[in-house]
């Protein structure tokens, strides 16, 4: 294992990590491995932090997320200023075996593995191919939080990646995760600016080349009225992926469709040719 060069060898005892603890994973991680700058200020940097985890906030097809708490412990001095604690979601990729990889071909297509024995391992399906795989879709999400988040698209923070674990922003309030737009009261009229900050999430995608790919009403947060979009290891690129375009047309139709059956009428066709006439 390489540690970068701020690392600082913890004071504590083993015995106190619990056992729902580690020492914080960050200074572990390789610059490219970590977010992108200038970094939040609520997040938690130091050496000497725990992470410690407060249980599962949803379970899904590829991945697990977990809530976890990074902090510094009480007797630690702090001489920077930086922040002791700081509330994180760890997205934890499972293999293949045990998620729903195989519908990702449509997804993968204009992607290449540059490393020819991994590719033939998930060509076989191997169990190396299989970690291959998470591991890759795990980069893809945080490559893609990270692409997102510097072009102004609200998406989590993306904190760092290590493995297939990637840490990043909690959207909500205290260790209560924000609602999707699906769960929200409001319909007709009342809805507008939801709608417009999705379609505006629509245009970032496209502004960028990329379909979300797989966007609905379950993968929008709705946190004290901004709307953020979460999910996004089948970020596609609509010009290289034979069905990019279909992708994004697909993203465009399940957000106006929704928003029709709560009330609020939108043409699915302009939102897509707002969205094409960005990417082109």
């Amino acid at each position: 294992m390489t540690f970068s060069d701020d690392f600082v060898v913890p004071t504590f005892s083993v015995a106190e990590i619990g056992d729902d603890q580690r020492w914080s994973t960050w200074p572990a991680t390789q610059p490219l491995e970590r977010g992108p700058q200038p970094r939040p200020d609520w997040l938690v940097t130091g050496a000497a932090a725990i992470d410690t985890e407060l249980g599962i906030v949803k379970t899904g097809k590829e991945a697990d997320v977990f809530l976890l708490e990074r902090a510094v412990p009480d007797d630690v001095t702090l001489a920077d200023g930086s922040s002791r604690t700081s509330v994180l979601a760890a997205k934890r990729y499972r293999s293949a075996e045990n998620s729903d990889f195989h519908r990702g071909a449509q997804y993968r297509e204009g992607r290449r593995t540059r490393n020819t024995r991994d590719g033939r391992a998930m060509a076989r399906g191997s169990s190396h191919g299989r970690a291959v795989q998470a591991g890759l879709w795990a980069w893809a999400e945080f490559e893609a939080l990270s692409r997102m988040f510097e072009r102004g698209v609200p998406v989590p923070y993306p904190v760092q990646i290590s493995g297939t674990e990637i840490l990043m922003e909690f959207i909500g309030d205290g260790r209560t995760a924000a609602p999707r737009l699906a769960q929200v009261k409001e319909d007709g009229a009342a809805l507008w600016p939801l709608f417009e900050q999705v379609s505006e999430i629509l245009l970032g995608f496209a502004r960028a080349g990329f379909a979300h790919g797989d966007l609905s009403p379950y993968n929008l947060l709705v946190h004290d009225g901004r709307v953020v979009v979460i999910d996004v290891p089948q970020l596609v690129d609509v010009v290289s992926n034979p069905n990019g375009v279909a992708l994004l047309e697909r993203d465009c139709r399940n957000v106006a469709d929704w928003f029709a059956r709560r009330g609020f009428e939108r043409d699915p066709e302009q939102i897509f040719a707002e969205c094409l006439g960005e990417v082109f």
